[in-house]
């Protein structure tokens, strides 16, 4: 990385692919029986992932086809085309997630105080229903990790009626609540819920538990029935690890061993992968979900700006050779992703074209 004094770690400009529903079909309303499941072994690390073929083109076209759930149960699957397709494919052989870690000493900082939570990169941090961690990324819209809505082979039980909670001072009168921080929640914060409209979940993480790909695609998006008027931090195409400033990503959530505090952290990138990151930021349940982000120079703006490059999907244990070792893993947001996610978001590809 360069050493000048003058060097900024600069916004990389991506060129990214179209992706366009083809075609839509209703299917059976879901269950809504599955329970989140918290550890799950694979047999496929960082180097077995590098190994893996590229998916073809109609693998590709198949993982970023995606389902629908809509508030009223209903369901339907939309088949999509990939045009500008210039390298790569999006999708190998993938993870799997199981309880989060805490490696050595804690490095978490619990956020405390509204000055801090209700301000810009914390207020982007909402809390699930099913109990993971979101991130606004839009004025209605809330990315998230998919296994949140769906354990791979059926919806999870509350994601029919999943609501998004927002941290916000209990006070409305203006009396200052009580800075005392013995509390579990100083300053009186409680959650704001808004219901959410529609989920969208990609087919690779839907079929991905039955064929060993899921974790590459562990993420959706939710729309809200209304817009939650807070600043939103931007997506954008993961950079190389080498390239992100001083090798590190940050990400705060709603961890289950703090009850009621947002939690925020950094870390080193320990491997990447065309689809993932592996770290050891320290976690526990209840922080999957999280928007991975860094700070880097806009230069078309002249300014900096912290963009979404991942979701942080959970801890992995990985069986080498009969000996577990375990992983942090991120599912990055490769061109492709970019391409969906942002259509999601703004339902036109020609808003879509710069990652």
């Amino acid at each position: 990385m360069p050493s000048s004094p003058h060097w900024k770690p600069t916004w990389p400009s991506y060129r990214v692919p179209v992706i366009l529903p083809q075609s839509t079909l209703n299917l059976d309303k879901p269950q809504f029986d599955a329970e989140a499941r918290l550890e799950v072994v694979s047999p496929c690390g960082p180097a077995c992932h590098k190994s893996s073929p590229l998916p073809t083109y109609e693998e590709v076209k198949n993982y970023l086809s995606y389902e629908t759930l809509y508030a009223n149960g209903s369901l339907t699957e939309t088949e999509v085309g990939i045009y500008i397709l210039s390298s790569g494919g999006d999708g190998s052989r993938g993870r799997s997630r199981t309880k989060r870690q805490i490696y050595g000493y804690d490095s978490r900082f619990s956020i405390f105080g509204k000055d801090f939570l209700l301000n810009y990169p914390f207020s982007t941090s909402v809390k699930l229903s099913t109990g993971c961690t979101g991130t606004l990324v839009a004025e209605k819209h809330v990315l998230t990790a998919a296994h949140c809505i769906h354990d791979g082979k059926s919806y999870v039980k509350g994601a029919q009626k999943l609501r998004v909670g927002f941290l916000k001072p209990k006070h409305k009168d203006g009396s200052k609540g009580s800075n005392i921080t013995n509390s579990a929640m100083p300053e009186k914060m409680k959650f704001q819920w808004i219901r959410v409209k529609r989920t969208h979940v990609p087919k690779g993480w839907i079929k991905g538990n039955a064929n060993d790909i899921g974790m590459d695609y562990d993420y959706a998006l939710l729309e809200l029935k209304k817009p939650h008027k807070r600043k939103f931090m931007k997506i954008g195409v993961s950079p190389p690890a080498r390239h992100l400033p001083g090798g590190r990503i940050h990400f705060s959530g709603y961890d289950n061993d703090r009850p009621g505090n947002l939690v925020y952290r950094f870390c080193d990138v320990k491997d990447e992968t065309y689809d993932l990151l592996y770290q050891q930021c320290d976690a526990q349940p209840g922080a999957s979900g999280s928007g991975v982000y860094v700070r880097m120079w806009k230069r078309q703006n002249h300014k900096w700006e912290r963009k979404i490059i991942g979701i942080f999907s959970g801890h992995q244990w990985v069986d080498m050779n009969g000996t577990p070792q375990d992983f942090n893993v991120a599912v990055r947001i490769t061109p492709l992703k970019y391409a969906q996610i942002c259509y999601w978001i703004k339902g036109n590809y020609l808003d879509c074209r710069e990652g």
